[in-house]
């Protein structure tokens, strides 16, 4: 995976956000300027649903390594990434399975897993859609009488080097990383997910960049945006975004009227909460971008709450059963 093409932000699809376990928000140190009205999802139970229900999680490398047990890395296939053992495993997949959800993935190696990038998704759900709710493991597609009640989709770290705001209204398939062209991809998909009101559809923020990167990026860094201090306006940019994502009143989905679509904040998870705008987890000394186990985890336990809230929040009747 490329960790510099330009520089890059995130993504995701239902906004549904609420209190995460262990987040104290009121101690973030570089955002505390910044505040988002998230959904509160506190009203609704976190017990898993009666039904199983099939999840599609379509990835990269990080999310393989999210789903993955711990231990050595073991993969389906060399081509796929799709883990069944990492040392960044984060536990996911079993923690789903263990409340009910049946865990489809697409990955490298597929046409359904390529290009998860912000840019590549709007092409991606404006023409594999059908495909996409049919998906069982990579390109294998479910006889005629299955489909995927839930879909999950990340778009990786790489996407978080976001090199300047853009202008408006952006362009939602160019691959210039700003924020005007990532949230013109965004906006673009809403108009898709509406067709299919019986499937959630979740985003799940692209995992922050690690902080130590190496001289000879800080060094691009330095070049392109002419001050090595602009190290810090990336994170500041990725922050943005990701809360653009989440914010019901000024955000993504603030005129989006249905409920079939939420946003995981993976992103403010590994940065620890907005202790900082660069992750908490890295891996490799820190040099790595890809999320440690123990973020993987955190960010494992978390979500389980969050997707049982989200099926309860989202009408049962609408969940087409298997």
């Amino acid at each position: 995976m490329r960790f510099i093409t330009s520089i890059s932000a995130m993504a995701v699809v239902i906004i549904l956000a609420f209190s995460l376990e262990g987040c104290e928000r009121d101690n973030a140190k570089e955002i505390s300027e910044i505040k988002v009205k998230e959904v509160d999802l506190s009203g609704y139970s976190n017990a898993n649903p009666k039904n199983k229900l099939k999840i599609l999680f379509i990835h990269h490398s990080c999310g393989g390594q999210w789903l993955s047990d711990l231990g050595p890395q073991k993969e389906v296939s060399s081509k796929s990434r799709i883990y069944m053992t990492h040392p960044n495993g984060g536990g996911l997949r079993k923690l789903l399975e263990e409340n009910n959800y049946e865990v489809h993935e697409a990955s490298y190696g597929s046409k359904i897993g390529d290009k998860t990038d912000i840019c590549h998704w709007n092409a991606k759900f404006r023409d594999q859609i059908d495909d996409i709710l049919k998906c069982d493991m990579q390109d294998d597609l479910y006889d005629v009488l299955s489909k995927n009640q839930v879909v999950m989709f990340k778009s990786c770290y790489p996407n978080n080097q976001i090199e300047s705001d853009g202008e408006e209204p952006g362009n939602p398939d160019s691959p210039s990383k700003t924020l005007a062209n990532y949230k013109a991809a965004y906006n673009s998909i809403l108009k898709y997910f509406r067709k299919y009101p019986d499937t959630l559809f979740v985003c799940i923020t692209a995992p922050p960049l690690a902080q130590n990167i190496p001289s000879r990026t800080k060094e691009f860094i330095k070049n392109v945006l002419g001050t090595e201090n602009s190290v810090k306006a990336i994170g500041i940019r990725a922050r943005k975004f990701n809360n653009w994502l989440k914010d019901i009143e000024n955000g993504w989905l603030s005129e989006y009227e249905l409920k079939n679509v939420v946003v995981f904040d993976y992103y403010d998870i590994l940065t620890n909460c907005g202790e900082s705008n660069y992750s908490m987890y890295p891996t490799r000394g820190g040099k790595d971008s890809h999320p440690s186990s123990e973020g993987n985890s955190i960010a494992a336990r978390t979500f389980l709450p969050f997707l049982n809230k989200a099926v309860n929040r989202f009408p049962q009747s609408h969940i087409a059963l298997p």
